[in-house]
């Protein structure tokens, strides 16, 4: 159920409000990690009384006055390109981006004058110092989401939304927005176009009347961001009028259009006469980005199996030595462009638990659903495999799959061609990519998602991949797997 009410007076602080106070907390700390950093690096460098020299000799500066006019210059270009702004915070990479990228300006700036001014720095301190000063940065800042996260979770430090628009696309962008509390966007209520007042049928969204009635839901819920979700009942003149209604500077209007999981890089604005017209690339499968990706998989796979290759045999003899039968347990599945290859796993199951499996589909297995089998405690998984699915090691031997080109690091999960028999007609552009080791799947529940949700996850994918969103992926595989979520 999606779920929005008025909350408390703390969590009914403007945006503006609430952004000063978080972007003061991050400005202190990119205070204190740049003085650090800076200052640090001169001491173990150069020591505190260096001079800088110049080409003439006549003029000598200490470095101390150089690390002032570093950390004065730094703090400003993050201040400059915006990186503590509450468009950028709580998701998604353009924050770390910001902050690397005005670094680096920063960088080239000091590098430039220093250049003009014939300022000899000290290599060591410049190309220690900037580099070490953005890993840190960016560390500092992501410490900070994770505590924004948390409270953007109780719908504090969030935009307090007041939905417009009709009945199923409020239902619908209220349920996009509950998906991701951490974006900030947390939903107080709605008005409708049929003009209901109560919950909204299927939600716990409360409507508080019909278009007319935006200010006065304004006014009752205290919501500081109106949401636009459908434009059938709301021409140009009446957004517009909308927009001058509000509180400049304390009230909002954004404008959802009829677009999900679509990601941010194939998104771009062009405003045309005042009419603000959204590009959306289409995704590619082909070209350099798929070569590179391909580099990835090879590289990585053939690292992982020398590094793993104990693992690998102590995995093999404890199978042979817990149950009678095969190390590996090879299957048929479907991958990429609807091709069928054998998918190779350590057995984590007794031999015949394919015949096995029509006896216990009978059982009450709620964990599961229309298309995918689940069972949290299978009869047919042996002690050893219920140790390595645990962990994800029955899964190791893919990396071979991988290897051989028919699977992916990071993909689709690769179905059994019974599963695909019942799909959906769109749910087949699932093997536009090779299916994956892992992917958004594995790292948003596994196998305590729905059909729906993995399905969703799937074609986000699809849709929208990339050779960094690839390598953020693998990285919250680990926590994923340390942390056993949904592993059975």
């Amino acid at each position: 159920m999606v779920t929005a009410s008025v909350t408390s007076p703390n969590r009914t602080a403007s945006t503006a409000s609430w952004s000063r106070a978080y972007a003061r907390r991050l400005l202190v700390t990119d205070l204190l990690v740049i003085l650090w950093v800076v200052f640090g690096v001169q001491i173990a460098w150069l020591g505190l009384d260096s001079n800088v020299t110049t080409n003439q000799n006549d003029l000598r500066v200490g470095y101390t006055a150089v690390s002032v006019v570093v950390t004065l210059v730094w703090l400003a270009g993050l201040a400059y390109y915006d990186t503590r702004g509450d468009r950028v915070i709580g998701v998604g990479s353009t924050e770390y981006r910001l902050v690397a990228d005005s670094s680096a300006r920063v960088f080239g700036l000091l590098a430039i004058a220093a250049y003009l001014l014939h300022v000899q720095l000290a290599r060591g301190y410049v190309l220690i110092a900037f580099p070490l000063g953005i890993v840190v940065l960016i560390l500092s800042r992501w410490m900070w989401r994770q505590w924004l996260i948390i409270q953007r979770k109780h719908g504090d430090y969030s935009s307090q939304v007041l939905l417009v628009g009709s009945t199923a696309s409020v239902r619908h962008i209220a349920k996009q927005l509950a998906r991701q509390p951490e974006a900030g966007y947390h939903v107080l209520g709605a008005v409708v176009s049929n003009g209901a007042v109560g919950l909204l049928s299927g939600t716990e969204v409360r409507s508080f009347g019909g278009l007319n009635d935006v200010q006065a839901a304004l006014a009752t819920t205290g919501a500081d961001t109106v949401v636009i979700t459908s434009a059938d009942d709301l021409p140009p003149e009446r957004v517009r009028e909308l927009s001058w209604s509000l509180e400049p500077g304390n009230q909002h209007l954004v404008v959802a259009p009829s677009l999900t999981d679509i990601g941010g890089p194939r998104i771009h604005t062009r405003p045309v006469q005042g009419l603000p017209l959204i590009h959306v690339e289409t995704p590619t499968y082909a070209g350099r980005k798929l070569y590179l990706k391909r580099a990835l998989d090879l590289v990585v796979t053939s690292v992982l199996i020398v590094l793993l290759s104990p693992v690998f045999l102590a995995l093999a003899i404890l199978i042979k030595v817990g149950s009678p039968g095969p190390v590996f347990f090879v299957q048929e599945r479907v991958g990429w462009n609807g091709k069928p290859f054998h998918m190779i796993k350590f057995r984590s199951m007794v031999v015949d638990a394919e015949a096995r499996l029509r006896d216990i589909s009978n059982l009450d297995r709620s964990e599961g659903n229309a298309v995918l089998f689940k069972m949290k405690n299978d009869p047919r998984v042996t002690p050893v495999g219920s140790f390595m699915r645990r962990f994800s090691l029955d899964e190791l031997p893919q990396l071979f799959n991988v290897l051989a080109g028919a699977m992916s690091l990071v993909g689709p999960r690769p179905p059994l061609q019974r599963e695909v028999d019942l799909y959906d007609p769109h749910v087949h552009r699932r093997f536009l990519v090779k299916p994956g080791i892992t992917g958004l799947w594995q790292v948003g529940g596994r196998s305590d998602l729905s059909w729906e949700d993995s399905v969703r996850l799937d074609l986000y994918y699809v849709e929208n991949w990339s050779v960094t969103a690839d390598l953020v992926i693998l990285w919250r595989t680990i926590r994923a797997v340390v942390e056993k979520r949904g592993a059975y």
